[in-house]
């Protein structure tokens, strides 16, 4: 991505009127697709925030979203018998084995289509005893990467994992169909690959089926523990687990995103700092659910996206922990209503009732909006700038102006900011390609962000600055 040089290190001075009302809302409004000249002055508190559109592209590409091949993919994996993470490894047919070899094989197909530009592998390490696995145990992830032509180190992953459980979770020989949970999770990941395979990005995308989830998150982490000990900039991750059907009156077209405050990686002096000056709603996993709401949720993909303030429900967690864990943006997509009769549960019927994790309790159109939601997100981010570097609010002195710092790295960039008590960021000031912006309005009565764009209006989730000089 070019850089202006002419404009890197140039300040903005920027007016905003401190008693200017803001909008519940975002109000809907042509967003201009070329930011404003680093000298231009702000004479008022900047333009409503608006959603960013789905280019042409991304539109035809999610057209191609199949719910037939969806549900081939949920039928295929349901048909292994079991898929737990210490069942049978090398049996052709039945268990983990089985299936790890045919999501590699599947991915392989796709990834002869990239020109080279996918790869896939199979990611195997042994855990050694430690909860929910009793002897050394082969765990294995399937990842199929498409390397970003620009950006290849700034990296975004989706995932689902292929292991699956019954009532006892140490149960390895039952069958455990693991249909919603969580076949339509590596459906909506194994789709994407497919179709993304043929497209040029600009960052690179880790399309993951991993195992060991059930057991204790354990593919996951060492995905997660890989991709840091490697440097890579993951400046984006999602899970999707259980996200097979909507399970409530009205919920076809929503699916729930659970995004956490505090970060999990959040060191003392972190906290000191939080705690001082707020940002308990601005953590980097909040900032990647504003921007998946604002790329993720219009007509394209036919979903509106109900995000949860918290990490993950109650009594679970998922596989975005361990990237929070690092230090990783991450957030976990979900069924807005779950049945518990069909996850965790011994196939069997009792008192009338279908018990077990069955593919006749998917519904494959909804996994289908899914997959356009995760799509549509990831193709923007990839596509589009990165977040920001080094955001820093000057606070050396007492002013009721607000200075904002950041590294270059980006065509352009807005400053945007919202009331302290707004789920979401209102109003955006563009300041060009400048990297220091002043804006006469006062850090003590808004939050502050900032957040790249490029020469096509493609914006980058924002980036919450800490306190500096």
């Amino acid at each position: 991505m070019g850089i202006d040089s002419g404009g890197v290190g140039r300040r903005t001075v920027l007016t905003a009127a401190a008693t200017a009302p803001l909008a519940a809302t975002a109000v809907p409004s042509p967003a201009s697709a070329v930011p404003a000249p680093a000298s231009a002055v702000q004479t008022g508190p900047g333009r409503p925030v608006v959603p960013q559109q789905p280019d042409a592209e991304l539109r035809r590409a999610l057209r191609e979203v199949s719910p037939a091949r969806i549900e081939a993919i949920v039928r295929k994996l349901a048909s292994f018998g079991t898929r737990h993470t210490l069942s049978v490894q090398d049996d052709p047919v039945r268990g983990i084995g089985a299936a790890r070899d045919w999501i590699f094989e599947e991915l392989s197909r796709y990834a002869a289509a990239s020109g080279g530009r996918m790869t896939v592998q199979k990611q195997s390490y042994t855990q050694q005893p430690a909860n929910r696995i009793p002897v050394p145990t082969v765990i294995t992830n399937v990842l199929a990467t498409l390397r970003g032509d620009d950006e290849p180190g700034r990296v975004y992953v989706v995932s689902g994992h292929y292991d699956s459980r019954v009532t006892d979770v140490m149960n390895a020989t039952a069958d455990a169909p693991g249909a919603d949970d969580d076949a339509s999770g590596v459906a909506v990941a194994m789709e994407l690959a497919r179709i993304f395979a043929t497209r040029r990005v600009k960052a690179t995308i880790v399309f993951a089926a991993v195992a060991g989830e059930e057991q204790g998150l354990y593919g996951a982490a060492h995905l997660a523990a890989q991709l840091k000990a490697a440097g890579a900039d993951v400046q984006g991750m999602f899970t999707d687990d259980i996200v097979g059907a909507p399970n409530e009156p009205g919920g076809a077209h929503t699916v729930r995103l659970f995004a956490e405050g505090v970060p999990s990686s959040e060191t003392p002096a972190q906290a000191a700092t939080r705690q001082s000056v707020g940002g308990e709603n601005d953590s980097p996993a909040r900032q990647l659910a504003r921007f998946a709401v604002g790329t993720g949720a219009n007509a394209a993909t036919g979903m509106s996206i109900r995000v949860i303030y918290r990490r993950d429900r109650y009594l679970r967690g998922g596989d975005q922990i361990p990237f929070l864990q690092q230090g990783f943006p991450a957030a976990r997509f979900t069924e807005p209503r779950e049945d518990f009769a069909h996850q965790h549960q011994d196939v069997r019927v009792e008192d009338g009732v279908q018990y077990g994790d069955l593919p006749e309790f998917c519904d494959f159109p909804y996994i289908a909006r899914v997959a356009r939601v995760n799509g549509a997100v990831l193709w923007s981010l990839a596509q589009g700038p990165g977040t920001p570097k080094g955001a820093t609010i000057v606070t050396s002195n007492l002013t009721n102006d607000t200075t904002l710092r950041w590294e270059p790295g980006a065509a352009g960039y807005e400053v945007v900011w919202r009331e302290t008590t707004a789920p979401d960021w209102t109003h955006a000031i563009p300041v060009g390609a400048a990297t220091t912006a002043t804006i006469r309005l006062s850090k003590d009565n808004v939050f502050f962000g900032v957040r790249a764009i490029d020469a096509a209006g493609r914006r980058s989730p924002v980036a919450f600055p800490i306190p500096g000089s």
